[in-house]
């Protein structure tokens, strides 16, 4: 489906399920088009045919640029603030609850809300070029909404160091701390090696992979509640005169 521009597809081939998101500005994230990949998640979760589910973004730039600079600058109030940032719990959520595993691909850089999808996945491998970067506080706000999947994954202390500093990280920190569970030196090796796990996972036991996630997911029962409250915290924040400021500062580099 199309949305702002920007799009999201399904497609289904001996049992992996691929959903491919799209957007001509860096692979951006509009509110639109974070609705429709929670649906396609949601759908891929619900399809018999679907075993496994192999997320990527289109293009050879950046895996994902986030937030959409152009809906924060539009929010004129808090409710619109937190509707917009519910766009990132609805996928975190919709990952989660997927019991499917999620592969993810990552071909190049990833920022902001995107660093929540890789670590909403259940499995992520990276090219080289995939450095990563929080970059919330830079324009005012934080990590909030994608803050408990990341914390979950790597732990406080890199996720801290994360959201203090903003500063892009390459691909092998993100492997160090287990962000990206395997990184590779050329794009035609992350091809094969997502699709060899792809077919791997597909041939295996349904039913021990989805009780597998469960154990992965153990102690995140709450998130409905804290990504909401989070989601707030980032739509109140959005409206103040200094994080205006920092997003049109921060759009022009």
């Amino acid at each position: 489906m199309t949305i702002d521009a920007g799009q999201v597809t399904l497609e289904v081939h001996e049992g992996i399920g691929t959903v491919t998101f799209g957007h001509p500005r860096g692979n951006s994230l509009p509110g639109a088009l974070l609705r429709a990949l929670a649906a396609t998640i949601e759908e891929a979760g619900r399809r018999d045919d679907v075993r496994v589910v192999r997320l990527q973004s289109s293009g050879s730039g950046p895996f994902c640029a986030g937030a959409s600079f152009d809906e924060l600058v539009a929010i004129r109030d808090a409710a619109q603030g937190q509707e917009f940032f519910s766009g990132f719990m609805g996928v975190i959520l919709a990952m989660k609850r997927c019991p499917k595993f999620i592969v993810t691909r990552v071909h190049g850089k990833a920022a902001g809300g995107a660093v929540g999808l890789i670590a909403a996945s259940d499995y992520c491998i990276a090219h080289d070029s995939g450095a990563v970067r929080l970059s919330e506080l830079a324009i005012g706000i934080g990590p909030f909404v994608v803050g408990p999947p990341i914390q979950h994954k790597i732990g406080l202390a890199h996720y801290t160091a994360m959201s203090v500093d903003y500063d892009w990280r390459d691909a092998s920190w993100a492997q160090q701390v287990g962000l990206y569970a395997q990184v590779t030196a050329t794009q035609e090796q992350l091809d094969a090696a997502v699709g060899d796990l792809c077919r791997k996972l597909a041939a295996s036991h349904p039913a021990a992979m989805a009780k597998l996630k469960q154990v992965f997911w153990e102690g995140t029962d709450h998130w409905d509640t804290l990504l909401a409250e989070r989601a707030a915290m980032s739509g109140s924040l959005v409206l103040s005169d200094f994080t205006r400021a920092a997003i049109a500062a921060f759009g022009k580099k």
